[in-house]
């Protein structure tokens, strides 16, 4: 079954490479217009264009690697990054240094390349009609619109400034709305905000058919020759509850508990749809482990060259100065020594090899059943942040508190006191739930926390949270 799901993928990248020949498929420029007409002549082609935005974002420049396993988290200090790895620049926030600017230049200009791939998809929808049904039309217009705002938000959570009442007005970064070339001017952040929301608004409307809310959960990829981009798979597609759960993280980010609370209690009402892995998958399974909780998961992404990163990046066998690590103190810290903790016994271990001495990075790794579902998957909105924003979202502590407690619960942990302190216990939540997911830094930047432990395990270090926009970007200006 996920050996044809992944067929597709693979043969939707060779797909638009084969296009991209002939003038990059879903290009902007003119000339490609007979290439569109024949795309969205059919079903199957339209299908195939929007499984290529989500290939898209599958990439290692995106959610594939850099905005998930690797260079955000580095800037979270979530690894020991000494002066002799390559990519100490990016811990140290050497941000005019290479390979700092060549990895947030691949960022931006992935980013912005499948922005404008994503407006040339809703233009061609509008221009070709009448060849989906009308349920199914606006199915793909609300995910895209979805995607459109979801790279619009992480790029200004990476470049933009620190969203407060004093800074939210401070100039960020462009927004496209449609696939002409022009350059964009830089708006306020609060505009960008405004536009992200609104897009998300608008997908939410588009996707109030989803089947996923008449569904008693998640179907898992169709068996068949052809994905059905409706029914199956609707977590892996950003579905009616990821565009809920998307607002509910970007109300907070704007500073807006109510609405946020709203929108992630919307989502905890069903969340049923969204089961919690088991004590058997966290403690007892060896062999096929399901380590980043798909069950979990409202929205992921599905990346082919998962193990290839991991092998890269996290491999027991990866050498010293090259390795993402933790350092063993601060990842004791950090799990606070408790063993039963789910996150802490399934992901980390010392390499039974004795290659390494310390616990290694084991959530990405490969296993043995080529055939499970999850294979490929790095989670980006599970279900548990949706309990986090609730926690920091009720008026009353206690409320927030017991919020937590359902998801220490489901991580093996006792319960916290109700007169425990929502913000201390919530970023230690935050600390451990989202390893390899990319969420730390961003919660760092909205909380202005600027002093964390250093990822060398040695001291604290002060973040610098605005990344600056690429010289690509600037130049041109």
């Amino acid at each position: 079954m996920k050996k044809n799901y992944i067929k597709l993928f693979v043969a939707a990248i060779v797909l638009s490479l084969l296009l991209g020949a002939c003038k990059k498929f879903l290009n902007v420029q003119p000339e490609d217009k007979v290439i569109e007409s024949q795309v969205f002549a059919s079903k199957g082609g339209i299908n195939t264009a929007l499984n290529g935005l989500y290939i898209n974002l599958a990439k290692s420049n995106l959610y594939g690697e850099n905005l998930t396993l690797s260079t955000v988290e580095i800037l979270a200090q979530r690894y020991n990054v000494p002066s002799t790895h390559s990519l100490y620049k990016i811990a140290s926030y050497a941000y005019g240094d290479k390979p700092a600017t060549t990895k947030f230049d691949a960022i931006w200009t992935e980013a912005y390349s499948t922005i404008l791939n994503i407006n040339s998809f809703l233009e061609n929808l509008e221009i070709y009609t009448g060849v989906l049904d009308t349920k199914t039309e606006s199915l793909y217009k609300g995910e895209a619109l979805a995607m459109r705002a979801l790279l619009h938000f992480d790029l200004l959570r990476l470049y933009g400034p620190k969203y407060s009442s004093a800074d939210s007005t401070k100039q960020s970064i462009p927004y496209y709305e449609n696939s002409q070339s022009k350059i964009n001017p830089l708006l306020p952040a609060n505009q960008v905000m405004q536009k992200v929301l609104s897009d998300l608004q608008r997908a939410e409307e588009l996707l109030k058919n989803d089947i996923i809310i008449t569904s008693s959960g998640v179907n898992p990829p169709a068996a068949n020759a052809e994905v059905d981009f409706v029914n199956n798979s609707r977590n892996y597609r950003l579905n009616y509850y990821a565009v809920k759960g998307l607002l509910a993280r970007a109300h907070l980010y704007r500073g807006d508990k109510v609405s946020a609370l709203s929108a992630a209690k919307s989502v905890i009402q069903q969340a049923d749809k969204f089961k919690w892995t088991t004590t058997t998958n966290a403690l007892s399974e060896k062999v096929n482990p399901d380590r980043v909780f798909s069950t979990e998961m409202i929205f992921g992404t599905m990346n082919t060259q998962l193990y290839n990163n991991y092998l890269t990046l996290f491999d027991p066998s990866v050498t010293e100065g090259n390795i993402l690590a933790p350092a063993a103190a601060r990842l004791t810290t950090v799990f606070e020594s408790n063993e039963s903790d789910y996150r802490y016994n399934l992901n980390w271990q010392i390499p039974s090899t004795g290659i390494k001495s310390y616990r290694t990075f084991y959530k990405y790794a490969d296993i043995v059943d080529k055939t499970k579902t999850f294979r490929f998957t790095i989670p980006l909105l599970k279900i548990s942040e949706m309990y986090f924003i609730a926690a920091e979202c009720e008026p009353v502590a206690s409320d927030g508190i017991n919020q937590l407690n359902v998801v220490r619960l489901n991580r093996g942990l006792a319960n916290l006191a109700t007169t425990a302190n929502v913000n201390t216990e919530l970023q230690k939540e935050y600390q451990k739930e989202f390893f390899g997911e990319g969420q730390l830094f961003y919660y760092y930047k909205r909380r202005n926390v600027t002093s964390v432990g250093n990822g060398t395990g040695s001291g604290n270090i002060t973040i610098v949270p605005v990344v600056p926009l690429p010289l690509s970007e600037t130049q041109y200006r």
